[in-house]
């Protein structure tokens, strides 16, 4: 389990195979908005990246089934890849589970919550809007963070399962329909205060990777520029120092993908998963 203090680099580094990977997870391909910016950060590091196919979409899903279901998971991928360090690289999985997992594994965990306090330190007008799924913006754990870093903000909150399937779709080329962007978008400008809206914390992994999509709805919806927000290169600092001193190989190996199911939807993403690395696809 994951304690305040992680013990020290020399001893991290002595205790740690240089071929261990780092352990991504999502429900589906959000999490390449993660492993892009801690590729970029660590060139030399091995990486599995794990999608629970079988279980996406989690923004729909009860918060009991995540809570039970993420770290069994986990466990089962820990076990297979003995990775150095584990990433949640998913808002909702995160928001949930991150304590059940920190409690079930023997390695470091880092979870990846919404951008509220980024967002609230840009946000000008004091108004600022949380994107994600349905699960991840109704957790107390985003009233806690709005509450201590965006006390005198308006805070406004709209979950998207659509925009999930989007940014699917776009990374299995799919042609994509601007509707779902702009609908989207449109669940924060429509409420009150939603005009004055300058800053959207993309709450959920998927987001980023349809940010482009989402700036050109907000010139459609006339809002005007927005500033977005997420969390990777926070995530992929914490992964730098959690990993500090610790040995690499000289030439990593290729990335692996895995999923709890392969279908045809997975095999499409096989272009897009290379351009990140993931040239070997494996069932959990």
């Amino acid at each position: 389990m994951l304690t305040a203090s992680p013990r020290p680099a020399t001893q991290r580094a002595m205790t740690v195979a240089p071929d261990a990977p780092i352990l991504f997870f999502d429900s589906g391909v959000g999490g390449l908005s993660i492993l892009a910016p801690a590729r970029a950060a660590l060139p030399h590091a091995p990486v599995v990246y794990a999608a629970d196919s079988a279980g996406f979409p989690y923004g729909t899903k009860s918060e009991a089934e995540i809570a039970a279901r993420v770290p069994a998971l986990l466990g089962r991928l820990v076990e297979r890849y003995r990775p150095r360090l584990a990433v949640i690289a998913c808002n909702t999985a995160s928001t949930i589970a991150l304590r059940h997992v920190r409690a079930a594994l023997d390695i470091a965990v880092v979870g990846t919550v919404p951008a509220i306090k980024p967002a609230a330190l840009l946000s000008k007008s004091r108004v600022f809007g949380v994107l994600g799924t349905d699960a991840t913006v109704r957790q107390p754990y985003v009233d806690r963070l709005a509450a201590e870093h965006g006390a005198d903000c308006i805070v406004l909150r709209h979950g998207s399962a659509a925009l999930v399937e989007l940014a699917e779709a776009k990374l299995r080329g799919e042609t994509l329909d601007p509707a779902i962007a702009r609908t989207a978008l449109a669940g924060l400008l429509d409420q009150p205060g939603g005009d004055r809206m300058d800053v959207v914390a993309l709450a959920c992994t998927h987001f980023p990777l349809v940010e482009a999509e989402l700036s050109a709805a907000a010139q459609a919806l006339g809002s005007g520029a927005l500033t977005f927000v997420h969390g990777g290169e926070g995530i992929a600092r914490r992964i730098a120092f959690l990993t500090q001193d610790q040995p690499w190989p000289d030439t990593p190996p290729p990335g692996i993908a895995v999923f709890t199911r392969l279908d045809t939807d997975v095999r499409a993403l096989a272009p897009a998963l290379a351009r990140y690395g993931l040239d070997r696809i494996e069932p959990l």
